[in-house]
């Protein structure tokens, strides 16, 4: 990720001084540099207002002016903004005030008189990370809002996929990550020979009470479950069961596991259909 010079010199920035002298050779300096989007203002009171008003990607900050000096202008910021970061640069003569203006939430400071050279570097660099810092962030938004798109399409086409999956056939099921049923379509538990007692109540009756049918091929039905255990998808696999009457029933089913999107197991889901009553 990187910022274009360009950017840099197009940031917004805003002067604030109590000492016009101090005003005009920063905004001569930064003139001269190539920046071109400065503003200044000698009233410290009118620093938070300017601020929400026009998101200053850098404040150039006195700490010494009378009635309302940096640190309480930091204050204000810092109350008023709707962000975390505090785009300051603390301009100081006292070395004792460079500490506190770091732990008040400067993010760098500039010593008077001013040296030129170290001002340029010091603003082109703040501004460097500051604007790095909001593409980040851009970033992150546009990313949250792409998932949240994508988990939405995913919504609606899974719930498609159901729909058009229980009209194409007699049955359809998912179950959890513990291979509880959390979803049927009819006799489910009839075409895979298992009893599951924590179905919802309004799961189908139906295929709660088919499990008690018995003349099961084992054979067949443990290859199945096998495959189940085993977290392996299963195509149009055929299996019998023979009625307490001895009619013989023959099935066909399809399924498969279903992961997330870290490829963490989270169930099965399958198709089934019975073929006895299309021979």
């Amino acid at each position: 990720m990187k910022i274009l010079e360009s950017n840099i010199l197009n940031a917004s920035i805003l002067i604030v001084d109590d000492k016009e002298p101090n005003v005009v050779l920063l905004e001569q300096m930064l003139e001269q540099t190539g920046y071109t989007n400065v503003s200044s203002t000698m009233n410290p009171h009118e620093v938070c207002k300017l601020h929400l008003e026009n998101h200053y990607d850098l404040i150039l900050l006195d700490l010494q002016m009378p009635e309302m000096d940096g640190f309480q202008v930091m204050e204000g910021l810092k109350q008023n903004s709707t962000e975390s970061y505090l785009p300051v640069i603390a301009l100081t003569a006292q070395p004792a005030h460079k500490i506190r203006a770091l732990q008040e939430g400067a993010k760098d400071f500039i010593s008077k008189p001013f040296d030129l050279v170290e001002v340029n570097l010091r603003i082109h660099n703040m501004l460097e990370v500051r604007l790095l810092y909001k593409k980040l962030e851009n970033y992150n938004k546009e990313l949250e809002q792409t998932v949240e798109e994508r988990t939405a399409e995913l919504r609606e086409s899974e719930a498609r996929y159901r729909s058009l999956t229980e009209l194409a056939s007699d049955w359809y099921w998912e179950q959890d990550e513990n291979m509880k049923f959390t979803r049927i379509s009819g006799p489910v538990l009839e075409m895979l020979g298992i009893q599951d007692d924590t179905l919802p109540a309004a799961a189908n009756d139906e295929a709660k009470e088919s499990v008690q049918l018995t003349g099961w091929n084992e054979q067949e039905r443990e290859v199945l479950q096998n495959a189940i255990a085993a977290r392996q998808p299963f195509l149009d696999f055929v299996f019998h069961l023979t009625t307490a009457e001895g009619s013989q029933r023959k099935f066909q089913v399809s399924g498969e596991p279903m992961f997330d999107w870290q490829c963490r197991f989270v169930g099965y889901r399958g198709i089934g259909v019975e073929l006895t009553k299309k021979d």
